[in-house]
């Protein structure tokens, strides 16, 4: 049995090493790769690299804005094969965000598709398509010509720059964010428009101090809008590089519809989108946080934007549940700044003038070298063209020599010797293709020389002179400016917002049921004015729209009140929901219509009295056909809506009032006549009464005005005559106003006594009206004048400069 031979031995390399130390050298190259390379952005041109190979590797694919979208999913591939040795998802999701308007003030890709929103992440890159925005090419342009160094890519196949010319500073224009090891990044957008000026500024004024470019960048300028709470966070990141600050939501407390109010959101703190709200809404709903929400809906759309609307409960205080929103949810965010970038591969922290000065010195540098290029170029260009001159001016001898010549060596050497030319002239001359051998030729060679040489001295004038070079960077700025600046969003307020209580009760969000006095005009006007007990509504200073009132209502903010319609109901309601005005300064047409915040959609019903259910005075009601009713308010059913007469058909109610027994009841019909009676001559009836004869109309005649008068010696009554047959606006007509004392009162249902004495042409009263103190309103609610009062009770009037549309009483 043969003997085995023992393996050759086997020359190993065994070498020992520290294990902690290994480990500190592997995290140390890991974290340096993960800064430099990942996630931090450079200063100069605000990318991190992912970011920067996407927007070169599109550019060198041709993928302009004029052309047409590829899939993105091509430029995932094209990045990821040639210049990003990392995974496909991290290249399109930095491609996606710089799609994205709610992420950049200023987006570099134009994207095709669902490229996400704040609540949902985008769809596959192989279903979405993408091409440069304008605005990368900007940050692109004139990478052939020299203005940024390049590097090899991951296997020095490939060359890819190592930054971007940049031509505006991305960095602040769009923000960046991202966590490296043992530090990270975070800053704010800003708008292009102002950070152009401040960098312009300090173009011109190097020494310029940070409160000088605040006066240009007042603070960041977020995509998604909102409002910044408190500047001085701001203030502490534009010196030292780090500082935070309140954002809040863009809201607005709007009428939702009859009896409903609500807040609505229009814009969001950056980066929180409307599902996350509503989330936190629920949340602290069904935790019992947060009262007094009934409702919340998305109306956001395409066409309108962000429409976020939160119903609040009827008796709560909109703007206090505002503020509890604001503490509990995402309407209110905080921004923290941390200005890291890289600087000469470095990272640091960085201040606004530090940003500007990195990124203006990484300008002048790109314009410099660009100059440099063209000039090298156009010198190049000048030299060849100098030498074509010479060839052309005996080109019958330039001829002569090729042919003569044994090949093209000996033909360059000799152009050289006999026309003075240097071997690149001489070359070039060889290759000319005959067709330039022409007169226009020359003509052309002779302008382009001119133009060279000017071009040549424009550029050694700039590259001489570094107040010029400067200029052109600053007008290279503006005119980038001109071009992508778009208006602020973001609106700065210096107050930070007010610490508040971590809890409320539900009686704190709620309206206090405080005393309060509800106005109605005569134009359909209501406001609330919250007084104090025994406190005076003040009269106003001059007459403006919609101050004449047809009822004034003493009760309290919750307590449920009436409104007495045309239609003969009455409808329900709380008066809290209602714009509240000052005592000092009411004016009707701060409020809201009546008809719309009860919900009246009937634009033939009108609201003509209001009236507390805890009074026992009665209401009296005069209808159109001479019907008067009276009724108690405090024997009416508790119902939303009610009727509280029973009208015929065509019949409707033409005025209410409370009259007590002692009240005179007046009514006032189409052909002038006048009748007023005790109000003691009406006995209260039940809510399905028709009511009783109030008035004897003549043929064809109507009451226009129904009214109870309690204190007869100061009422007045005023009267405007008119012709039924012009056109209503056309003609103002005739007024009278004479004491209601005047006036002799007669029996019910009788036919009364004549008011007005029309004139040739007139055949009826427009408008009658019966009270203390008039007021006197165009159809626009704009004040009109009355004549003197004390005309006779059966005068003509006078004529009238305007069209009266409505009278009622004063405000105060």
């Amino acid at each position: 049995m043969a003997r085995s031979t023992p393996p050759e031995p086997v020359d190993e390399r065994i070498q020992d090493i520290d294990l902690s130390q290994e480990m500190q050298g592997s995290f140390l190259e890991y974290a340096y790769s993960v800064i430099y390379s990942r996630a931090l952005p450079d200063a100069r041109d605000g990318m991190k690299p992912v970011q920067r190979r996407i927007l070169y590797q599109m550019a060198e694919m041709g993928l302009r804005p004029d052309r047409g979208h590829v899939k993105s999913a091509r430029v995932v591939g094209e990045v990821m094969g040639k210049l990003h040795p990392h995974g496909d998802s991290a290249i399109y999701d930095a491609l996606v965000r710089l799609a994205q308007d709610f992420a950049l003030r200023v987006p570099l890709v134009d994207g095709h598709g669902n490229f996400g929103s704040l609540d949902d992440g985008p769809a596959a890159s192989r279903y979405t398509e993408a091409r440069l925005a304008a605005s990368a090419l900007a940050m692109t342009e004139s990478l052939d010509e020299d203005v940024v160094d390049f590097v090899p890519n991951y296997d020095g196949q490939f060359q890819q720059p190592a930054v971007l010319p940049a031509a505006f500073p991305n960095l602040l224009v769009n923000g960046a964010s991202g966590i490296a090891v043992g530090m990270a990044t975070n800053m704010a957008p800003h708008n292009l428009i102002e950070v152009v000026a401040a960098a312009t500024h300090l173009l011109e004024n190097p020494d310029a101090s940070t409160e000088d470019l605040m006066e240009f960048v007042p603070g960041p300028d977020f995509p998604s809008g909102g409002i910044l709470m408190g500047l001085d966070g701001v203030k502490d990141a534009y010196t030292t590089g780090r500082g935070a600050f309140k954002l809040r939501a863009k809201t607005s407390i709007e009428s939702l519809g009859p009896r409903k109010t609500g807040i609505v959101v229009t814009e969001l703190p950056y980066q929180v989108g409307p599902e996350r709200v509503i989330a936190k809404l629920k949340d602290a709903v069904g935790a019992k946080k947060l009262q007094g929400i009934s409702d919340v809906q998305d109306l956001t759309d395409r066409k309108n934007g962000l429409r976020l609307v939160i119903t609040v409960k009827t008796g709560f205080d909109p703007a206090a549940v505002l503020e509890q929103l604001f503490r509990l949810t995402p309407l209110e965010d905080s921004f923290s700044i941390n200005n890291v970038a890289l600087v000469d591969g470095q990272p640091r922290t960085l201040g606004l003038k530090e940003l500007l000065r990195v990124y203006l010195a990484h300008r002048i540098d790109v314009v410099t070298r660009r100059s440099q290029y063209r000039l090298a170029r156009r010198n190049e260009r000048l030299h060849l063209v100098r030498g074509l001159l010479l060839a052309i001016l005996d080109i019958d001898e330039v001829i002569q020599v090729i042919r003569s010549s044994d090949d093209s060596e000996s033909a360059r050497a000799r152009l050289q010797q006999v026309f003075e030319l240097d071997e690149i002239q001489a070359e070039y001359i060889l290759e000319l293709r005959l067709r330039r051998l022409t007169k226009f030729s020359r003509i052309e060679l002779e302008a382009e020389r001119d133009k060279l040489l000017a071009e040549i001295a424009e550029l050694e004038t700039l590259l001489g002179d570094p107040a010029l070079l400067r200029g052109q960077v600053a007008a290279e700025l503006d005119a980038v400016a001109e071009t992508f600046g778009t208006p602020r969003r973001t609106l700065l307020l210096n107050a930070a917002p007010p610490k508040q209580r971590q809890t409320k009760s539900a009686a704190e969000l709620q309206i206090a049921d405080a005393p309060t006095t509800v106005l109605l005009s005569t134009t359909g006007r209501a406001v609330r004015v919250d007084l104090e007990p025994g406190a005076a509504i003040a009269t106003p200073a001059r007459r403006s729209k919609h101050d004449g009132i047809i009822a004034r209502l003493e009760t309290s903010t919750r307590s449920e009140i009436g409104a007495v319609t045309s239609t003969g109901r009455v409808v329900r309601f709380t008066p809290m929901d209602i714009p509240a005005v000052p005592a000092t300064s009411v004016g009707l047409g701060a409020g809201v219509r009546i008809a719309d915040y009860l919900g009246i959609t009937d634009r033939t019903e009108r609201v003509l009295a209001l009236i507390r259910f805890d009074d026992d005075t009665p209401l009296a009601l005069g209808t159109k056909d001479g019907v008067v009713k009276r009724i108690v308010p405090t024997a009416l059913p508790v119902r939303p809506e009610l009727e509280i007469i029973g009208l015929k058909p065509k019949d409707v109610v033409v005025g209410a009032a409370p009259a007590a027994d002692d009240a005179e009841l007046v009514f006032v019909t189409s052909d002038a006549q006048l009748l007023h009676f005790a109000g003691s001559n009406v006995r209260p009836q039940g809510a399905p009464a028709a009511g009783m004869a109030g008035i004897k109309l003549g043929s064809g005649a109507e009451v226009i005005s129904f009214t109870a008068v309690s204190a007869p010696d100061d009422a007045v009554v005023v009267t405007v005559s008119g012709a039924d047959a012009v056109l209503a606006g056309t003609d103002n007509g005739r007024a009278k106003v004479s004491l209601f004392s005047e006036f002799p009162g007669k029996g019910r249902a009788t036919g009364g006594v004549r008011a007005h004495a029309f004139l040739k042409g007139e055949d009826r009263l427009r408008l009658a009206w019966v009270g203390s103190d008039p007021r006197a309103l165009g159809t626009d609610g704009a004040a009109r004048q009355l004549p003197e009062s004390g005309a006779k009770r059966d005068g003509s009037g006078q004529p009238l400069d305007a069209v009266i549309g409505s009278i009622g009483t004063a405000i105060g």
